[in-house]
């Protein structure tokens, strides 16, 4: 196979795939559900809440998660994972009362939590250390990549706000579908076919020794603290706000954050893969932290494209070096491992928004961005005195002259 991704193992590559329709279907549905919930005449607030009770059951179920993965293998779970989360999309267009929403989006949380684990567990595994960079940069790019592409997609809830759920169910049957039949012949396949499957998962505790790991899910909280959530509930008030624009100029800085994070996420795996993790998580952090003490210190449209597209840079990071750790230390097997760092994520995720809103509305938007910074730089020390995690791949030898 030619291109970017031919050095991956295969399964990256299906899963590539899979990841670009499940994100496409997400794109699709995510900025369509608080106006259906409103549709049953409930408050913002409540409407707000059918998005938190899909974050918050992925919280609450990941660790059994994790150990799910362990006992009954990764492609069964992923998609398994995935079929939870169609069919509860599919109910969910259905809906007659707002109860029913919000009690099938928590579902589909449960299994996007399953899928997410089982993916990162199948690139963990397959995929030798010296190439964990560029797979993590390849599979953040495939949800980039669908995210770009859905809300061109989305315009089917001009004619229905249940459509949507549908369209989000039918690109997860497509992906769910793609999984069984690209992992078929894997490794996974067949119990007993992967030696490494009889080994004893990483435990917990023992993965908590290890001051790599412990760096990846501070690294990883920061991220979605910050680069994620703070970003995505903060910048789109303080554009109308403070710089007195349209919402058109909204969706362009989220789009220069958007391009400048697809461009470098390969190139990045590679840094990753060639000159360590460290230095890339170190260095996306600070990138993180000047743009978002750039974005209010230089309050014009200049000054917001420029602390975005620095986001983007941070964002790209984040999005490799972590989960390219985490790999290292798990090295085959560790479900609950990999599931605490998806947690550290999601906790970061819930608790950004709420932070940096509650900051903004008592102290202004330019605390809230100081906020943020200091999210950002959290994990620096953390991430400084850990040990570099790469294997380098051996040099081949050289003839005797």
């Amino acid at each position: 196979m030619r291109g970017p991704l031919r050095d991956l193992p295969g399964e990256v590559r299906a899963l590539v795939v899979v990841g670009f329709f499940v994100a496409l279907g997400y794109a699709v549905v995510a900025p369509d559900i608080p106006l259906f919930a409103r549709e049953f005449g409930v408050s913002k607030t409540a409407a707000a809440a059918v998005i938190s009770a899909f974050a918050l059951m992925r919280l609450a179920t990941a660790p059994f998660t994790g150990r799910l993965v362990d006992s009954l293998g990764e492609r069964v779970l992923l998609a398994t994972g995935i079929a939870v989360v169609a069919v509860s999309s599919l109910l969910a267009g259905f809906s007659q009362a707002y109860w029913q929403l919000l009690v099938l989006r928590g579902i589909g949380g449960v299994g996007s939590i399953m899928f997410s684990v089982s993916a990162a567990q199948i690139l963990i595994r397959v995929t030798p250390s010296h190439l964990r960079g560029r797979a993590q940069g390849a599979w953040a790019g495939s949800f980039l990549l669908g995210m770009i592409a859905g809300p061109a997609v989305g315009s089917v809830a001009a004619f229905s706000l249940r459509a949507p759920f549908f369209l989000y169910a039918g690109t997860l049957a497509v992906a769910g579908s793609m999984a069984l039949y690209t992992l078929r012949r894997s490794e996974f396949a067949a119990p007993g076919a992967d030696p490494a499957a009889a080994a004893a998962p990483l435990a917990l505790r023992a993965a908590l020794r290890h001051r790599a790991y412990v760096a990846a899910l501070v690294a990883g909280f920061a991220g979605d603290f910050a680069i994620v959530g703070t970003r995505s509930a903060i910048v789109p008030q303080y554009v109308p706000d403070r710089l007195h624009l349209g919402p058109t100029w909204v969706y362009v800085a989220f789009l220069v954050t958007s391009v400048v994070s697809g461009a470098l996420l390969l190139p990045f795996g590679r840094i990753a893969d060639t000159r360590g993790r460290r230095p890339l998580m170190l260095g996306g952090l600070a990138v993180g932290a000047v743009g978002f003490v750039l974005i209010p210190s230089l309050p014009v449209t200049g000054g917001l494209l420029l602390g975005m597209a620095l986001l983007g840079v941070a964002g790209a990071a984040d999005s490799v070096a972590p989960g390219a750790v985490v790999g290292d230390v798990v090295v085959r097997r560790g479900g609950t491992v990999v599931a605490a760092f998806q947690m550290a994520g999601d906790v970061g995720a819930v608790a950004g928004p709420l932070v940096a809103g509650w900051v903004a509305d008592a102290h202004g938007y330019g605390a809230s961005f100081v906020v943020s910074a200091l999210a950002a730089l959290l994990p620096l020390p953390f991430v400084a005195r850990a040990p570099e995690t790469l294997v380098r791949r051996p040099e081949p030898a050289r003839a005797a002259p």
